[in-house]
């Protein structure tokens, strides 16, 4: 099925009677639960993209004024049989590699832990601290970029994502002043929900149909849906009954997490936040590697001219591991898998290769500055992401990468807070054997972790509890069955 035709079948509802049912489907089939759905068919990057090309091409006089659950099915029958660009260039490897990129951009960021993404922004930005004195991160700024706390902020965020899971994807500020409210107004004020929602999380659809065109960085038909959603920006709507309405659960949540904390912080203070961001997530990473058991963990090591070794090395009985960390996210244009998707790849992690096989030479040749790391047993290297590269260890990714003398493996925050949680067997041990697996070390490193005994992260815990709904037992239970705790 072409794109076009596509889009005329979710064209045919007017999107007052879609986008609810909508709502109210990716509310029921939230979190991983969409792999149990009818046909496996409900998944939450295709309604994202139903919602929004009913907010971009639908309008108010087609059809009756009715939408059922069969024509929402026919809907998603459809986007699962879109063609792909890939079908014009078959058997090359661009095709290839393209159409993996797309692919999982898709819908691997649909498959990422709430809780750490929200508990990974207190932890990161107000219990970690920084190396230097921070430009923009400093006492304030939270109020000035979100008009509230960073922890009422995430308190709202959570607060939305509840209510849309238990209300049919809707939430509705009226409802804080209804006496079983009570308790949550003490702790989150009627006025900053409202104030944070409307500046923050809503906006309607002829906003929504304007960001849509502004922000397409490719005229390709068949890459339209892989596009960067408005949605995903603010994820509620006004002007569809009471309330607001979230036509994607799944977009809330990462409204708190550091992501899209950081794409507002950029976008108000400009690169002067990311630098703060990447310093802070630095100090994050060495936080987390200090909770692996029986291993010392060094901080970088400045050596002839001032040059600096990785980010942190972490001497362990078996191995010694070498972390450089990359407050990096993967580019649009690597998402839709565009040509220059190989450049863009290359920027961004090129360095952290380069200083991983430089400090490894460092260690084996026994400079003055690192004679007091071992040489005695293996080296690996370990690239931290903020954000996850889905493919980056791949064989069609790796051969994008520079050739290094010293295995390496790229990973995110997320895929690290897991390893240094492992119980029950050596993490270093591990690592040797996936290295050693031919097949095994071209996986993210969330696959060798699957089955294994992982404990609780202390870091994320602290995280976690300094937040509002912690002090309120409602949304604490909330959180829990909604599978974010």
């Amino acid at each position: 099925m072409s794109d076009h035709e596509y889009v005329q079948r979710v064209r045919r509802h007017r999107p007052s009677a879609l986008l609810p049912l909508v709502a109210a489907t990716s509310a029921r089939w939230k979190e991983d639960s969409f792999w149990h759905s009818p046909y496996k068919k409900y998944t939450p990057w295709a309604l994202a993209d139903i919602g929004r090309v009913a907010l971009a091409y639908g309008n108010e006089h087609r059809g009756d004024g009715t939408c059922t659950e069969k024509d929402l099915l026919h809907m998603l029958a459809a986007y699962a049989a879109l063609d792909d660009p890939m079908l014009r260039q078959e058997n090359t490897y661009e095709a290839f590699v393209g159409f993996m990129l797309r692919v999982s951009g898709e819908q691997l960021v649909y498959q990422e832990s709430t809780y750490n993404a929200l508990a990974r922004t207190a932890a990161l930005f107000e219990q970690t601290e920084p190396s230097r004195v921070l430009r923009c991160l400093k006492a304030g700024w939270d109020e000035d970029l979100l008009g509230c706390s960073l922890s009422h902020y995430v308190g709202v965020t959570m607060l939305l994502q509840v209510s849309a899971y238990q209300n049919a994807g809707r939430f509705d500020p009226a409802w804080l002043d209804q006496p079983q409210g009570r308790g949550l107004r003490e702790i989150l004020p009627t006025d900053t929900v409202q104030r944070v929602v409307e500046a923050h999380f809503v906006t309607d659809q002829p906003t929504f149909k304007a960001e849509n065109e502004r922000l397409r960085i490719s005229k390709e038909p068949r890459l339209r849906r892989f596009e960067y959603n408005p949605l995903r920006g603010r994820p509620f709507l006004r002007g569809y009954g009471p309330g607001y309405l979230a036509p994607s659960s799944h977009l809330i949540a990462s409204k708190g997490s550091p992501l899209g904390l950081y794409y507002m912080g950029v976008a108000q203070y400009g690169n002067a936040f990311a630098e703060d961001l990447g310093d802070l997530f630095e100090q994050y990473v060495g936080r987390n590697l200090r909770e692996i058991c029986s291993a010392t963990v060094h901080p970088e090591i400045v050596y002839r001219d001032n040059r600096r070794s990785v980010d942190w090395i972490v001497v362990m009985d078996n191995l010694v591991l070498l972390v450089e960390v990359k407050s990096t996210r993967p580019t649009q244009h690597m998402r839709l898998g565009v040509l220059d998707r190989t450049s863009a790849v290359r920027r961004q992690l090129t360095h952290a290769y380069k200083q991983i096989d430089t400090t490894a030479d460092l260690i084996k040749k026994r400079h003055p500055a690192f004679i007091h790391i071992p040489d005695d047993r293996p080296l690996q290297g370990l690239v931290v992401t903020m954000e996850k590269f889905h493919t980056a260890n791949a064989d069609f990714q790796r051969v994008q990468h520079p050739q290094t003398d010293t295995f390496a493996t790229v990973c995110s925050a997320q895929e690290l807070e897991h390893l240094v949680t492992l119980e029950g067997e050596a993490i270093d041990q591990l690592l040797l054997e996936r290295q050693g697996d031919a097949m095994q070390s071209t996986y993210s490193l969330n696959e060798v972790l699957t089955g294994k005994r992982l404990g609780r992260n202390r870091v994320l815990d602290a995280g976690w509890h300094s937040y509002p709904w912690m002090q309120h037992p409602r949304l604490q239970a909330g959180a829990a069955v909604n599978g974010t705790a």
